[in-house]
Parts: C-alpha cells; sequence; structure tokens
C-alpha cells in the first residue's frame, strides 16, 4: 500500500496552476510547489538521530562517492567514539603495512584514513582493492557507520547494513541515464537487515522532482524477474568441446543448454503472428481488385520507382562517402581543415592522421585540436563532402592532448595561421543529384509505365494503393518475423558452427582432430583467446624485452572507460612500435574471417594502457605511472588491469611452444610487474 501523503505530496510537487510559469511567479501566481530535497551529509544525519545506522548510500558514480565522504567530513561529522577511532586505526595500519608511504600518498591515504577515523567510507571500482577490503571489514564490524558506494558493492559482498539508501532510481548505464530495474533495486535493498542484529531493515529512497510513489511501489513489489543466459560459444571453448566429444556430441550438448531453450521458448508467440498475418494478407488480396487493371502492377510500378531512386541516391552517396574518406586519408599531421557542421565545427589541426584506417569500414578516424582547445577524435560523419587541407601547422613531436599548456599552445598557432574559418565551405551536391535521377534511363522508363498504366485513371486509384500498401506492409512484417523464427530455432549450435568454421579455415582444427595450434588455443583462457593464439603462432612477441612484453601484451586485455582521445605517445623504441603494428594487422585479418562466418568476438588492440605497463615493469614510482598514462587511471583501475596482465603473461608462459624465447620473457616481464602495489594486492 501507498502511502496517501507521499501521494499527495507528489501530485503538489508536479502540479502547477493555469497561468503559472516564468511570467505567472512574478504577479504572485504561484508555480509548481518544490520540496526540499536534502544533501548526503543531512541525510547522515538524519539517519543516525533516527537509529538507522550503519547504512549503505548508492551513489551510482565512483566521483560522487568520493566527494559524498568529503562533504560529510567538512561538516565536521563524526558517527564513532574515540575507541571505536583507535580500533580503526590500528587494523587500517596493520592491513597497510606493506604499502610503501610514497605510494600512500598517491592514493590519498590520509584523506582517506581521516573519513574512515569518522566512521565515513566510499567504496568503488577506482579504489584499491586493498582499500576497498578494509571499509568492508570495519564495516561488517560496526567502525564505519556510513559506507557510501556504487552498484558493485551489491554484487558477491557480505556487507548487511541496517538501512540502505538510493538517492535515485536512475543511473548512467555508459550510454544515456536509464531506471533501474525491480532485479536492481531488489539486489541493492536486499542488504538492508542484518541476520541476528536488526528485526527489520530499512529502504530509503530519497525524494527527487518528478518521483513516482507509484513506480516505486512496483519496483518494490516485483519479486520474479526473467533469466536471461549471457551463454556464447567462444573459441577456445569450441577447440576443447570438439577435442573431448568431437562435432556431432558438442552440438547435441550446446542444443540442450539453457540460452538454447530460452531462444526457442520465445519463439511460439512469433509463430503465432506469422500465422495471423498470413491470413490478413489473404484477405487484404481478395479486396484488391479494379476493373481498370490490375491495382497490384500498379503498386509494384511505383515501387520500383521508389527503389530506382533509393538506389541513384545510395549511389551518390556511396560516391561522396569513398571521396570523404580518400581525402581524409590523404591528411597528414599538422593539416588545417575545416569541419563544416555539427559540434565539432570550425577549424582544427591534424594531430594523428589514422592513415591506417582508409580501408576500414568506417574509413580514417584522425584526431584533431579544436580552435576551443578541444582534442576530438572525427569520422567521416563529420564530412558530408571531401576535405581539402587549408594550411599547415607545426605540430610539435613532444606534443601532449593532456597537457592543457600544450593544447593552448598549439590553438594559439591554429589562429595564427590566418586561415579563413569560412574556406573551404562549398555548395552542397543536391544538383548533381536531381541530375543524375533525370539522365536515368531506367527510372524515365518505370514513370512512362506508371503513367500509361489503366489504373493510373482509375477514380479509387487512392483506395487501391492503400490497400496493396498494407498488403506490401504485412508480407514484409511477416519475412521479418519468420526470419526472426528462423534465427532464433537452433541458434546457439549455429553460432558453434560457424566458430568451428573459423577455426578450420584458420587451422586450429581439422574435422574432429585439434591441430597442435589448436592444443595451444585450448588453454588460453580471456575474451582475446584467438588474437593471443595468432600472436604465439606468428611469433610477434619473440624479439621483445620484458617490460616490452608486458606493455604489447596489455594492448589484449584493456578496455577504456571514457572516449579514447588519440593513440597515446608509444614508449619501447622500434622493436615495440612495429610488434603493436603486426598485432593490429593480425586483428585486422582476424577480424575478415570472422566477417566472413558472420561472428564478432574480437576486439582490436587497445594502446590506452601500453605506456602505463611500460613504466611499470621498468619500475617507475606509481605516481609517475598514474600522472603519465595516457588514459584517466585511478589505483583501482591499475591494479586491476595489472592483474588482468599478469595473468594472461602467465598463461602465455605456459602454453608457448616450448623452446620459443616469449616462455622466458612472460615470467620475466611477471617479475618485473610485481612490486609496489601491484605486488601487494597479488599477496593480499
Amino acid at each position: 500500500m501507498v502511502n496517501p501523503d507521499l501521494l499527495r505530496l507528489a501530485r503538489e510537487d508536479g502540479r502547477g496552476l493555469p497561468g503559472a510559469g516564468a511570467r505567472g511567479r512574478g504577479r504572485g501566481a504561484p508555480g509548481p510547489r518544490r520540496h526540499w530535497v536534502p544533501g548526503r551529509p543531512e541525510v547522515v544525519e538524519r539517519l543516525d538521530r533516527d537509529g538507522l545506522l550503519p547504512a549503505i548510500v548508492f551513489v551510482f558514480s565512483r566521483v560522487g562517492c568520493d566527494s559524498a565522504v568529503t562533504s560529510c567530513v567538512r561538516t565536521g561529522m563524526r558517527l564513532v567514539g574515540p575507541a571505536e577511532q583507535q580500533r580503526i586505526r590500528t587494523i587500517v595500519r596493520e592491513r597497510t603495512a606493506g604499502i610503501p608511504d610514497a605510494d600512500l600518498d598517491v592514493l590519498g591515504y590520509w584523506g582517506w584514513l581521516e573519513g574512515l577515523e569518522r566512521g565515513i567510507a566510499a567504496h568503488h571500482a577506482g579504489m584499491l582493492p586493498t582499500f576497498k577490503e578494509i571499509v568492508e571489514e570495519l564495516f561488517v564490524q560496526g567502525l564505519v557507520r556510513v559506507v557510501f558506494a556504487t552498484e558493485t558493492l551489491a554484487l558477491g559482498i557480505n556487507m548487511p547494513a541496517r538501512t540502505v539508501v538510493l538517492e535515485r532510481l536512475t543511473k548512467f548505464n555508459g550510454e544515456s541515464r536509464v531506471d533501474i530495474t525491480p532485479g536492481e533495486y531488489t539486489q541493492l535493498t536486499g542488504r538492508a537487515g542484518r541476520r541476528g542484529i536488526d528485526v527489520e531493515g530499512h529502504a530509503v529512497v530519497l525524494w527527487q522532482p518528478g518521483l513516482d510513489p507509484l513506480a516505486l511501489a512496483g519496483l518494490a513489489s516485483t519479486r520474479t524477474y526473467p533469466l536471461r543466459s549471457s551463454f556464447r560459444p567462444s573459441y577456445n571453448m569450441a577447440v576443447n568441446l570438439v577435442g573431448r566429444l568431437g562435432h556431432d556430441r558438442s552440438r547435441v550438448v550446446l542444443e540442450s543448454s539453457f540460452a538454447q531453450f530460452q531462444a526457442d521458448r520465445d519463439v511460439v508467440g512469433l509463430a503465432s503472428e506469422v500465422r495471423r498475418n498470413t491470413e490478413m494478407i489473404d484477405e487484404l488480396r481478395a479486396a484488391l481488385r479494379c476493373d481498370r487493371g490490375d491495382a497490384a502492377e500498379y503498386d509494384g510500378l511505383r515501387r520500383d520507382i521508389r527503389e530506382r531512386e533509393s538506389a541513384l541516391s545510395r549511389e551518390g552517396s556511396a560516391r561522396r562517402r569513398a571521396e570523404s574518406a580518400a581525402a581524409l586519408g590523404r591528411l597528414r599531421t599538422g593539416d588545417i581543415v575545416r569541419v563544416p557542421a555539427g559540434r565539432r565545427s570550425g577549424l582544427a589541426v591534424v594531430l594523428d592522421a589514422d592513415t591506417a584506417s582508409v580501408a576500414a569500414p568506417d574509413g580514417p578516424r584522425p584526431v584533431v585540436l579544436t580552435a576551443d582547445r578541444q582534442v576530438r577524435r572525427l569520422s567521416l560523419v563529420d564530412f558530408p563532402v571531401a576535405v581539402e587541407p587549408l594550411g599547415r601547422v607545426r605540430v610539435p613531436r613532444a606534443f601532449n592532448p593532456r597537457s592543457p599548456q600544450s593544447r593552448r599552445d598549439l590553438a594559439s598557432s591554429l589562429r595564427a595561421a590566418g586561415v579563413d574559418p569560412d574556406a573551404g565551405a562549398g555548395p552542397g551536391r543536391r544538383a548533381r543529384e536531381r541530375s543524375a535521377a533525370a539522365d536515368d534511363v531506367e527510372l524515365a522508363r518505370l514513370r512512362r509505365a506508371l503513367r500509361s498504366h489503366p489504373v493510373h485513371e482509375c477514380p479509387r486509384r487512392e483506395e487501391h494503393l492503400r490497400s496493396a500498401e498494407r498488403v506490401t506492409r504485412l508480407v514484409k512484417e511477416t519475412a521479418s518475423i519468420s526470419r526472426k523464427v528462423e534465427g532464433r530455432t537452433n541458434t546457439v549450435a549455429r553460432t558453434f558452427d560457424r566458430v568451428r568454421a573459423t577455426l578450420t579455415e584458420l587451422g586450429y582444427l581439422d574435422g574432429d582432430t585439434v591441430t597442435d595450434a589448436g592444443r595451444i588455443l585450448a588453454r588460453i583462457y580471456c575474451e582475446q583467446d584467438l588474437l593471443v593464439a595468432e600472436c604465439l603462432r606468428a611469433g610477434v612477441w619473440e624479439e621483445l624485452t620484458p617490460p616490452a612484453l608486458a606493455a604489447a601484451v596489455s594492448a589484449l586485455v584493456f578496455e577504456p572507460r571514457g572516449d579514447d582521445v588519440g593513440a597515446p605517445a608509444l614508449p619501447g623504441g622500434v622493436a615495440l612500435r612495429d610488434c603493436l603494428d603486426e598485432m593490429a594487422r593480425l586483428s585486422a585479418r582476424l577480424g575478415d574471417v570472422e566477417q566472413a562466418h558472420r561472428l564478432s568476438f574480437l576486439r582490436p588492440p587497445e594502446l590506452g594502457f601500453v605506456p602505463a605497463a611500460h613504466d611499470w615493469a621498468h619500475g617507475r614510482s606509481l605516481e609517475r605511472v598514474l600522472t603519465g598514462s595516457a588514459v584517466e587511471l585511478t589505483a583501482g583501475d591499475f591494479v586491476r588491469w595489472m592483474r588482468q596482465l599478469l595473468d594472461l603473461l602467465d598463461q602465455i608462459a605456459k602454453v608457448a611452444p616450448e623452446g620459443t624465447r616469449v616462455r622466458r620473457t612472460a615470467r620475466a616481464a611477471m617479475d618485473a610487474l610485481r612490486h609496489g602495489v601491484v605486488a601487494y594486492a597479488m599477496t593480499v
């Protein structure tokens, strides 16, 4: 049951009287009534006053969690006494004894400790794992009274609280802000209530403008959630299955999986829809009669004309796209270009021309610095017509796109180049398209046939055409649904067949026999398993030093969180750069093979972590690595990627063929990476 007072508050918050608004409020006409939204310190103080601590406050943002702790500390809030404060200090000192003092300073240790000594902490993936574990331990012992956390805390961590607070019922999923689902709501609020301590738990949702109490009640009352299988065959899995069971038995096993059962069950409703549409099509065709001639034939002519016009338009677009791709491919570092439209419009200087991607499906994606000092990656979308350089400026070899001073200096050089901001703004291409359509012989023939058709003079022509269009629409819709039915039947097994065909083409399988290369692939467990196996088979890592190998392999584990602002300055000399180029070529070749078999498992190597891995393997300090990184890195992110890198290096050391140099180099690279916070994180 929803509290009537809450429903009334929601109505008052969103209701405005007639005439209210920007104009009405100045003359006494009230706008919507707005209720106070408490800040984070006020929320904690209220929970403490009402005896509802310890609490977990879900914020859904790393920065939000850290700023929440800071705001509470600044108010002088203290939720624990002197004795508890001493216990906190002792536990923290014991747990962090192995971390060098210099690293503690970089990690923000003293500010973190101040919050802990007040009973306040953050918990998110950007923190050092050791710090997170200390927060969890102190919270379970009742020494930390409030934790501001992201949703990752709700997954697999035993941290029950008396109260759970949700600041919002929406979160950012990496692309847009979306509502949390009933399952997510239950997962988050399920932390409320400590077994053997609390009679009941409390879930608090903070008031926000526009909050719908009925929708919130729906979230809280839903108790059944659909299970969705995320299973899919992989290259490593396929090799192991075929090696143990053979192709036919492997296929039977996959057809019996939960993922396949779920896909087949969804087909029943689609099949019923196909039957209904087919019956309706038959009825419409029976009613589609004209005493002047064949209305369906006349409608077909109209569709042929539209399709021909669309084809001519596509040909023009493809021609312009090819011209634009070629023009982008001719750009060089230092060229001044004009971006004609969009958020990035105006003059820009090329930082990274990306000439190697001319033949890629998306074309070249040069990185530029705009006149307002923003580093952006452009694409064909930004250049509807071919771009031409308008001038040149010198880009310093040591240019750092992350340095505000470097960006400011280069933007000044761009403005001083004297290029007219309106230069290169040529006329559009619409006239050329119209002339191509006007000169097309086939289009002219179709239009003559349409005008001479008997139905063209029928007074009920438009009525016939509407019926014919309904038939056409239903036929297309039914064909699409039928393809879905066919596509969802035995989908897992058919994907396995495509994976097997890919591995056979590449020489990892020979019928039901696993080749020597396949036996190596069978022991590689990572998302980039096939690319790792190809790199080993091609020997691209044989001549690398341990730091260079660590850097190269990091490109196969790292995935950036935000927008990539361009290729980083690569360390390690020519050998590492040549190796990364060869890895990119192998990745592109595998991408072509995957595309031919309608698969898309692999991704290109990501270079963002390469400098950090190389510097760390050379024994550089944590401060130098994090501040000099080409991508935004927190200590938690750094240690997480290092753990994955060490795991993959360990696999390489074990699976590389006997006698190869890379086996020894991989072990040496692991030794080089195990120092400082990484070594400490691997031992706790």
